[in-house]
């Protein structure tokens, strides 16, 4: 689960992390509203930002023409009119592809003058299985680009969750970007609160970029985070009731929506050939060995573990939902789950959705040779795979009839 910069900023400031003052506003007037009461306090500058859950906001292009998703404004008049220009308007950017999204809300805020634009993430390194710091002196770039081009400039900092980020942690990364001073102690409450927010909220990565050096109002140099993006872990959600209220459903695709209705981990892509897998890792597998017979596969669908069926119906109304496929392998090895229920769990689901695509099954494991005799004596014009290659290849040609 994803979270709009207003929200991820709003749990960042909850546990210490210094951010812009600002507010979150549905209409031009209420804008207009927060702009006031900004430069009453003191604010030279406002900026007015579009929430939604993709990147690139600033280089992108409404449909109405009006360019940029991030505007900077002097008064309070001039935030009214950038509002009107935003609201109920599409912005395209290079994440969201050409059909854009709606913007439903802004992002109100303090813009104070920049001087460094620094970048701090907490995630998870799998490949040592802690948490990771990592910060740059390069903010405002994409980390891959930076990765890729200049790495030597990424600092990485493992942190050992028993003891969490410690304060001398916190101090030599913010040594290492080049803070010194009131600025490095800054910094070093402000990472603090980073990683605070990260473990505290269950977060799988919570990003600051651009991480601020600015001009306080008293012409004295802060710290701020001056946009965040969290990323949440789906299965820790239950614990966390207040951060569950602030999904936005209309930034997810409406299928993907439908699966987690019946805890199915769906995912759809640009191909025409339907995957319904038991198992993240065999649901990979399976997509690649679909390119790898010249196929495309039209989603990630791992129906988890223990489906039921039922919860095979619903896989199977969600797969064709897509107008775009044109094929169906079931793929399932029966370790917990059984290949009977599955079996069973496709015969009904095949007659509920009156299936006319081509459908091939590949069952191997705990109770097989009743789940391919369920599947045999039902009657469906159905193709059985003998092994995973043998299934992909018979799925790819029938997609290209």
């Amino acid at each position: 689960m994803n979270l709009h910069e207003y929200q991820a900023k709003r749990l960042l400031a909850q546990f210490g992390t210094a951010v812009p003052r600002g507010a979150v506003s549905s209409t031009a007037e209420e804008a207009k509203e927060v702009a006031e009461k900004l430069f009453a306090e003191g604010a030279r500058r406002v900026v007015v930002k579009a929430q939604t859950h993709a990147g690139g906001r600033g280089k992108g292009t409404f449909k109405s023409g009006f360019k940029g998703g991030v505007k900077l404004c002097d008064s309070a008049q001039g935030v009214f009119e950038t509002a009107k220009a935003m609201l109920g308007q599409v912005l395209v950017t290079k994440q969201t592809g050409p059909e854009g999204r709606l913007i439903r809300k802004l992002l109100i805020e303090t813009a104070c003058p920049i001087k460094r634009e620094l970048y701090v993430a907490v995630l998870l390194d799998r490949a040592q299985s802690l948490p990771l710091l990592m910060a740059s002196s390069e903010g405002g770039m994409d980390i891959e680009e930076v990765a890729a081009q200049t790495p030597e400039k990424i600092i990485k900092e493992p942190i050992d969750p028993a003891a969490g980020l410690m304060p001398y942690q916190g101090r030599k990364v913010a040594a290492s970007l080049g803070l010194k001073g009131d600025l490095l102690n800054q910094a070093a409450k402000l990472l603090l609160g980073v990683y605070k927010t990260w473990w505290e909220s269950d977060a799988t990565l919570v990003e600051i970029n651009p991480l601020c050096v600015v001009e306080g109002p008293d012409g004295k140099d802060l710290i701020l985070a001056v946009d965040g993006k969290i990323s949440l872990d789906d299965n820790a959600l239950y614990r966390h009731a207040d951060i569950q209220e602030m999904r936005d459903l209309s930034e997810e695709a409406p299928l993907e929506i439908e699966a987690s209705k019946h805890s199915l981990n769906y995912i759809k892509l640009d191909g025409n050939i339907a995957c319904l897998v038991n198992g993240a890792g065999l649901a990979m597998a399976t997509m690649d060995i679909i390119q790898h017979y010249g196929g495309r596969p039209a989603n990630f669908l791992d129906v988890g573990g223990g489906a039921s069926k039922e919860q095979v119906t619903a896989a199977f109304k969600i797969i064709l939902s897509d107008p775009n496929v044109k094929a169906i392998l079931v793929n399932i090895f029966g370790g917990i789950m059984q290949c009977d229920i599955i079996a069973a769990g496709i015969v009904e689901a095949v007659k509920a959705t009156h299936l006319t695509l081509p459908l091939v099954v590949r069952l191997e494991g705990n109770n097989v040779q009743l789940g391919k005799r369920i599947l045999d004596e039902s009657g469906l014009a159905l193709v059985s795979g003998d092994s995973m290659a043998d299934a992909a290849e018979k799925v790819v040609n029938s997609a290209r009839k």
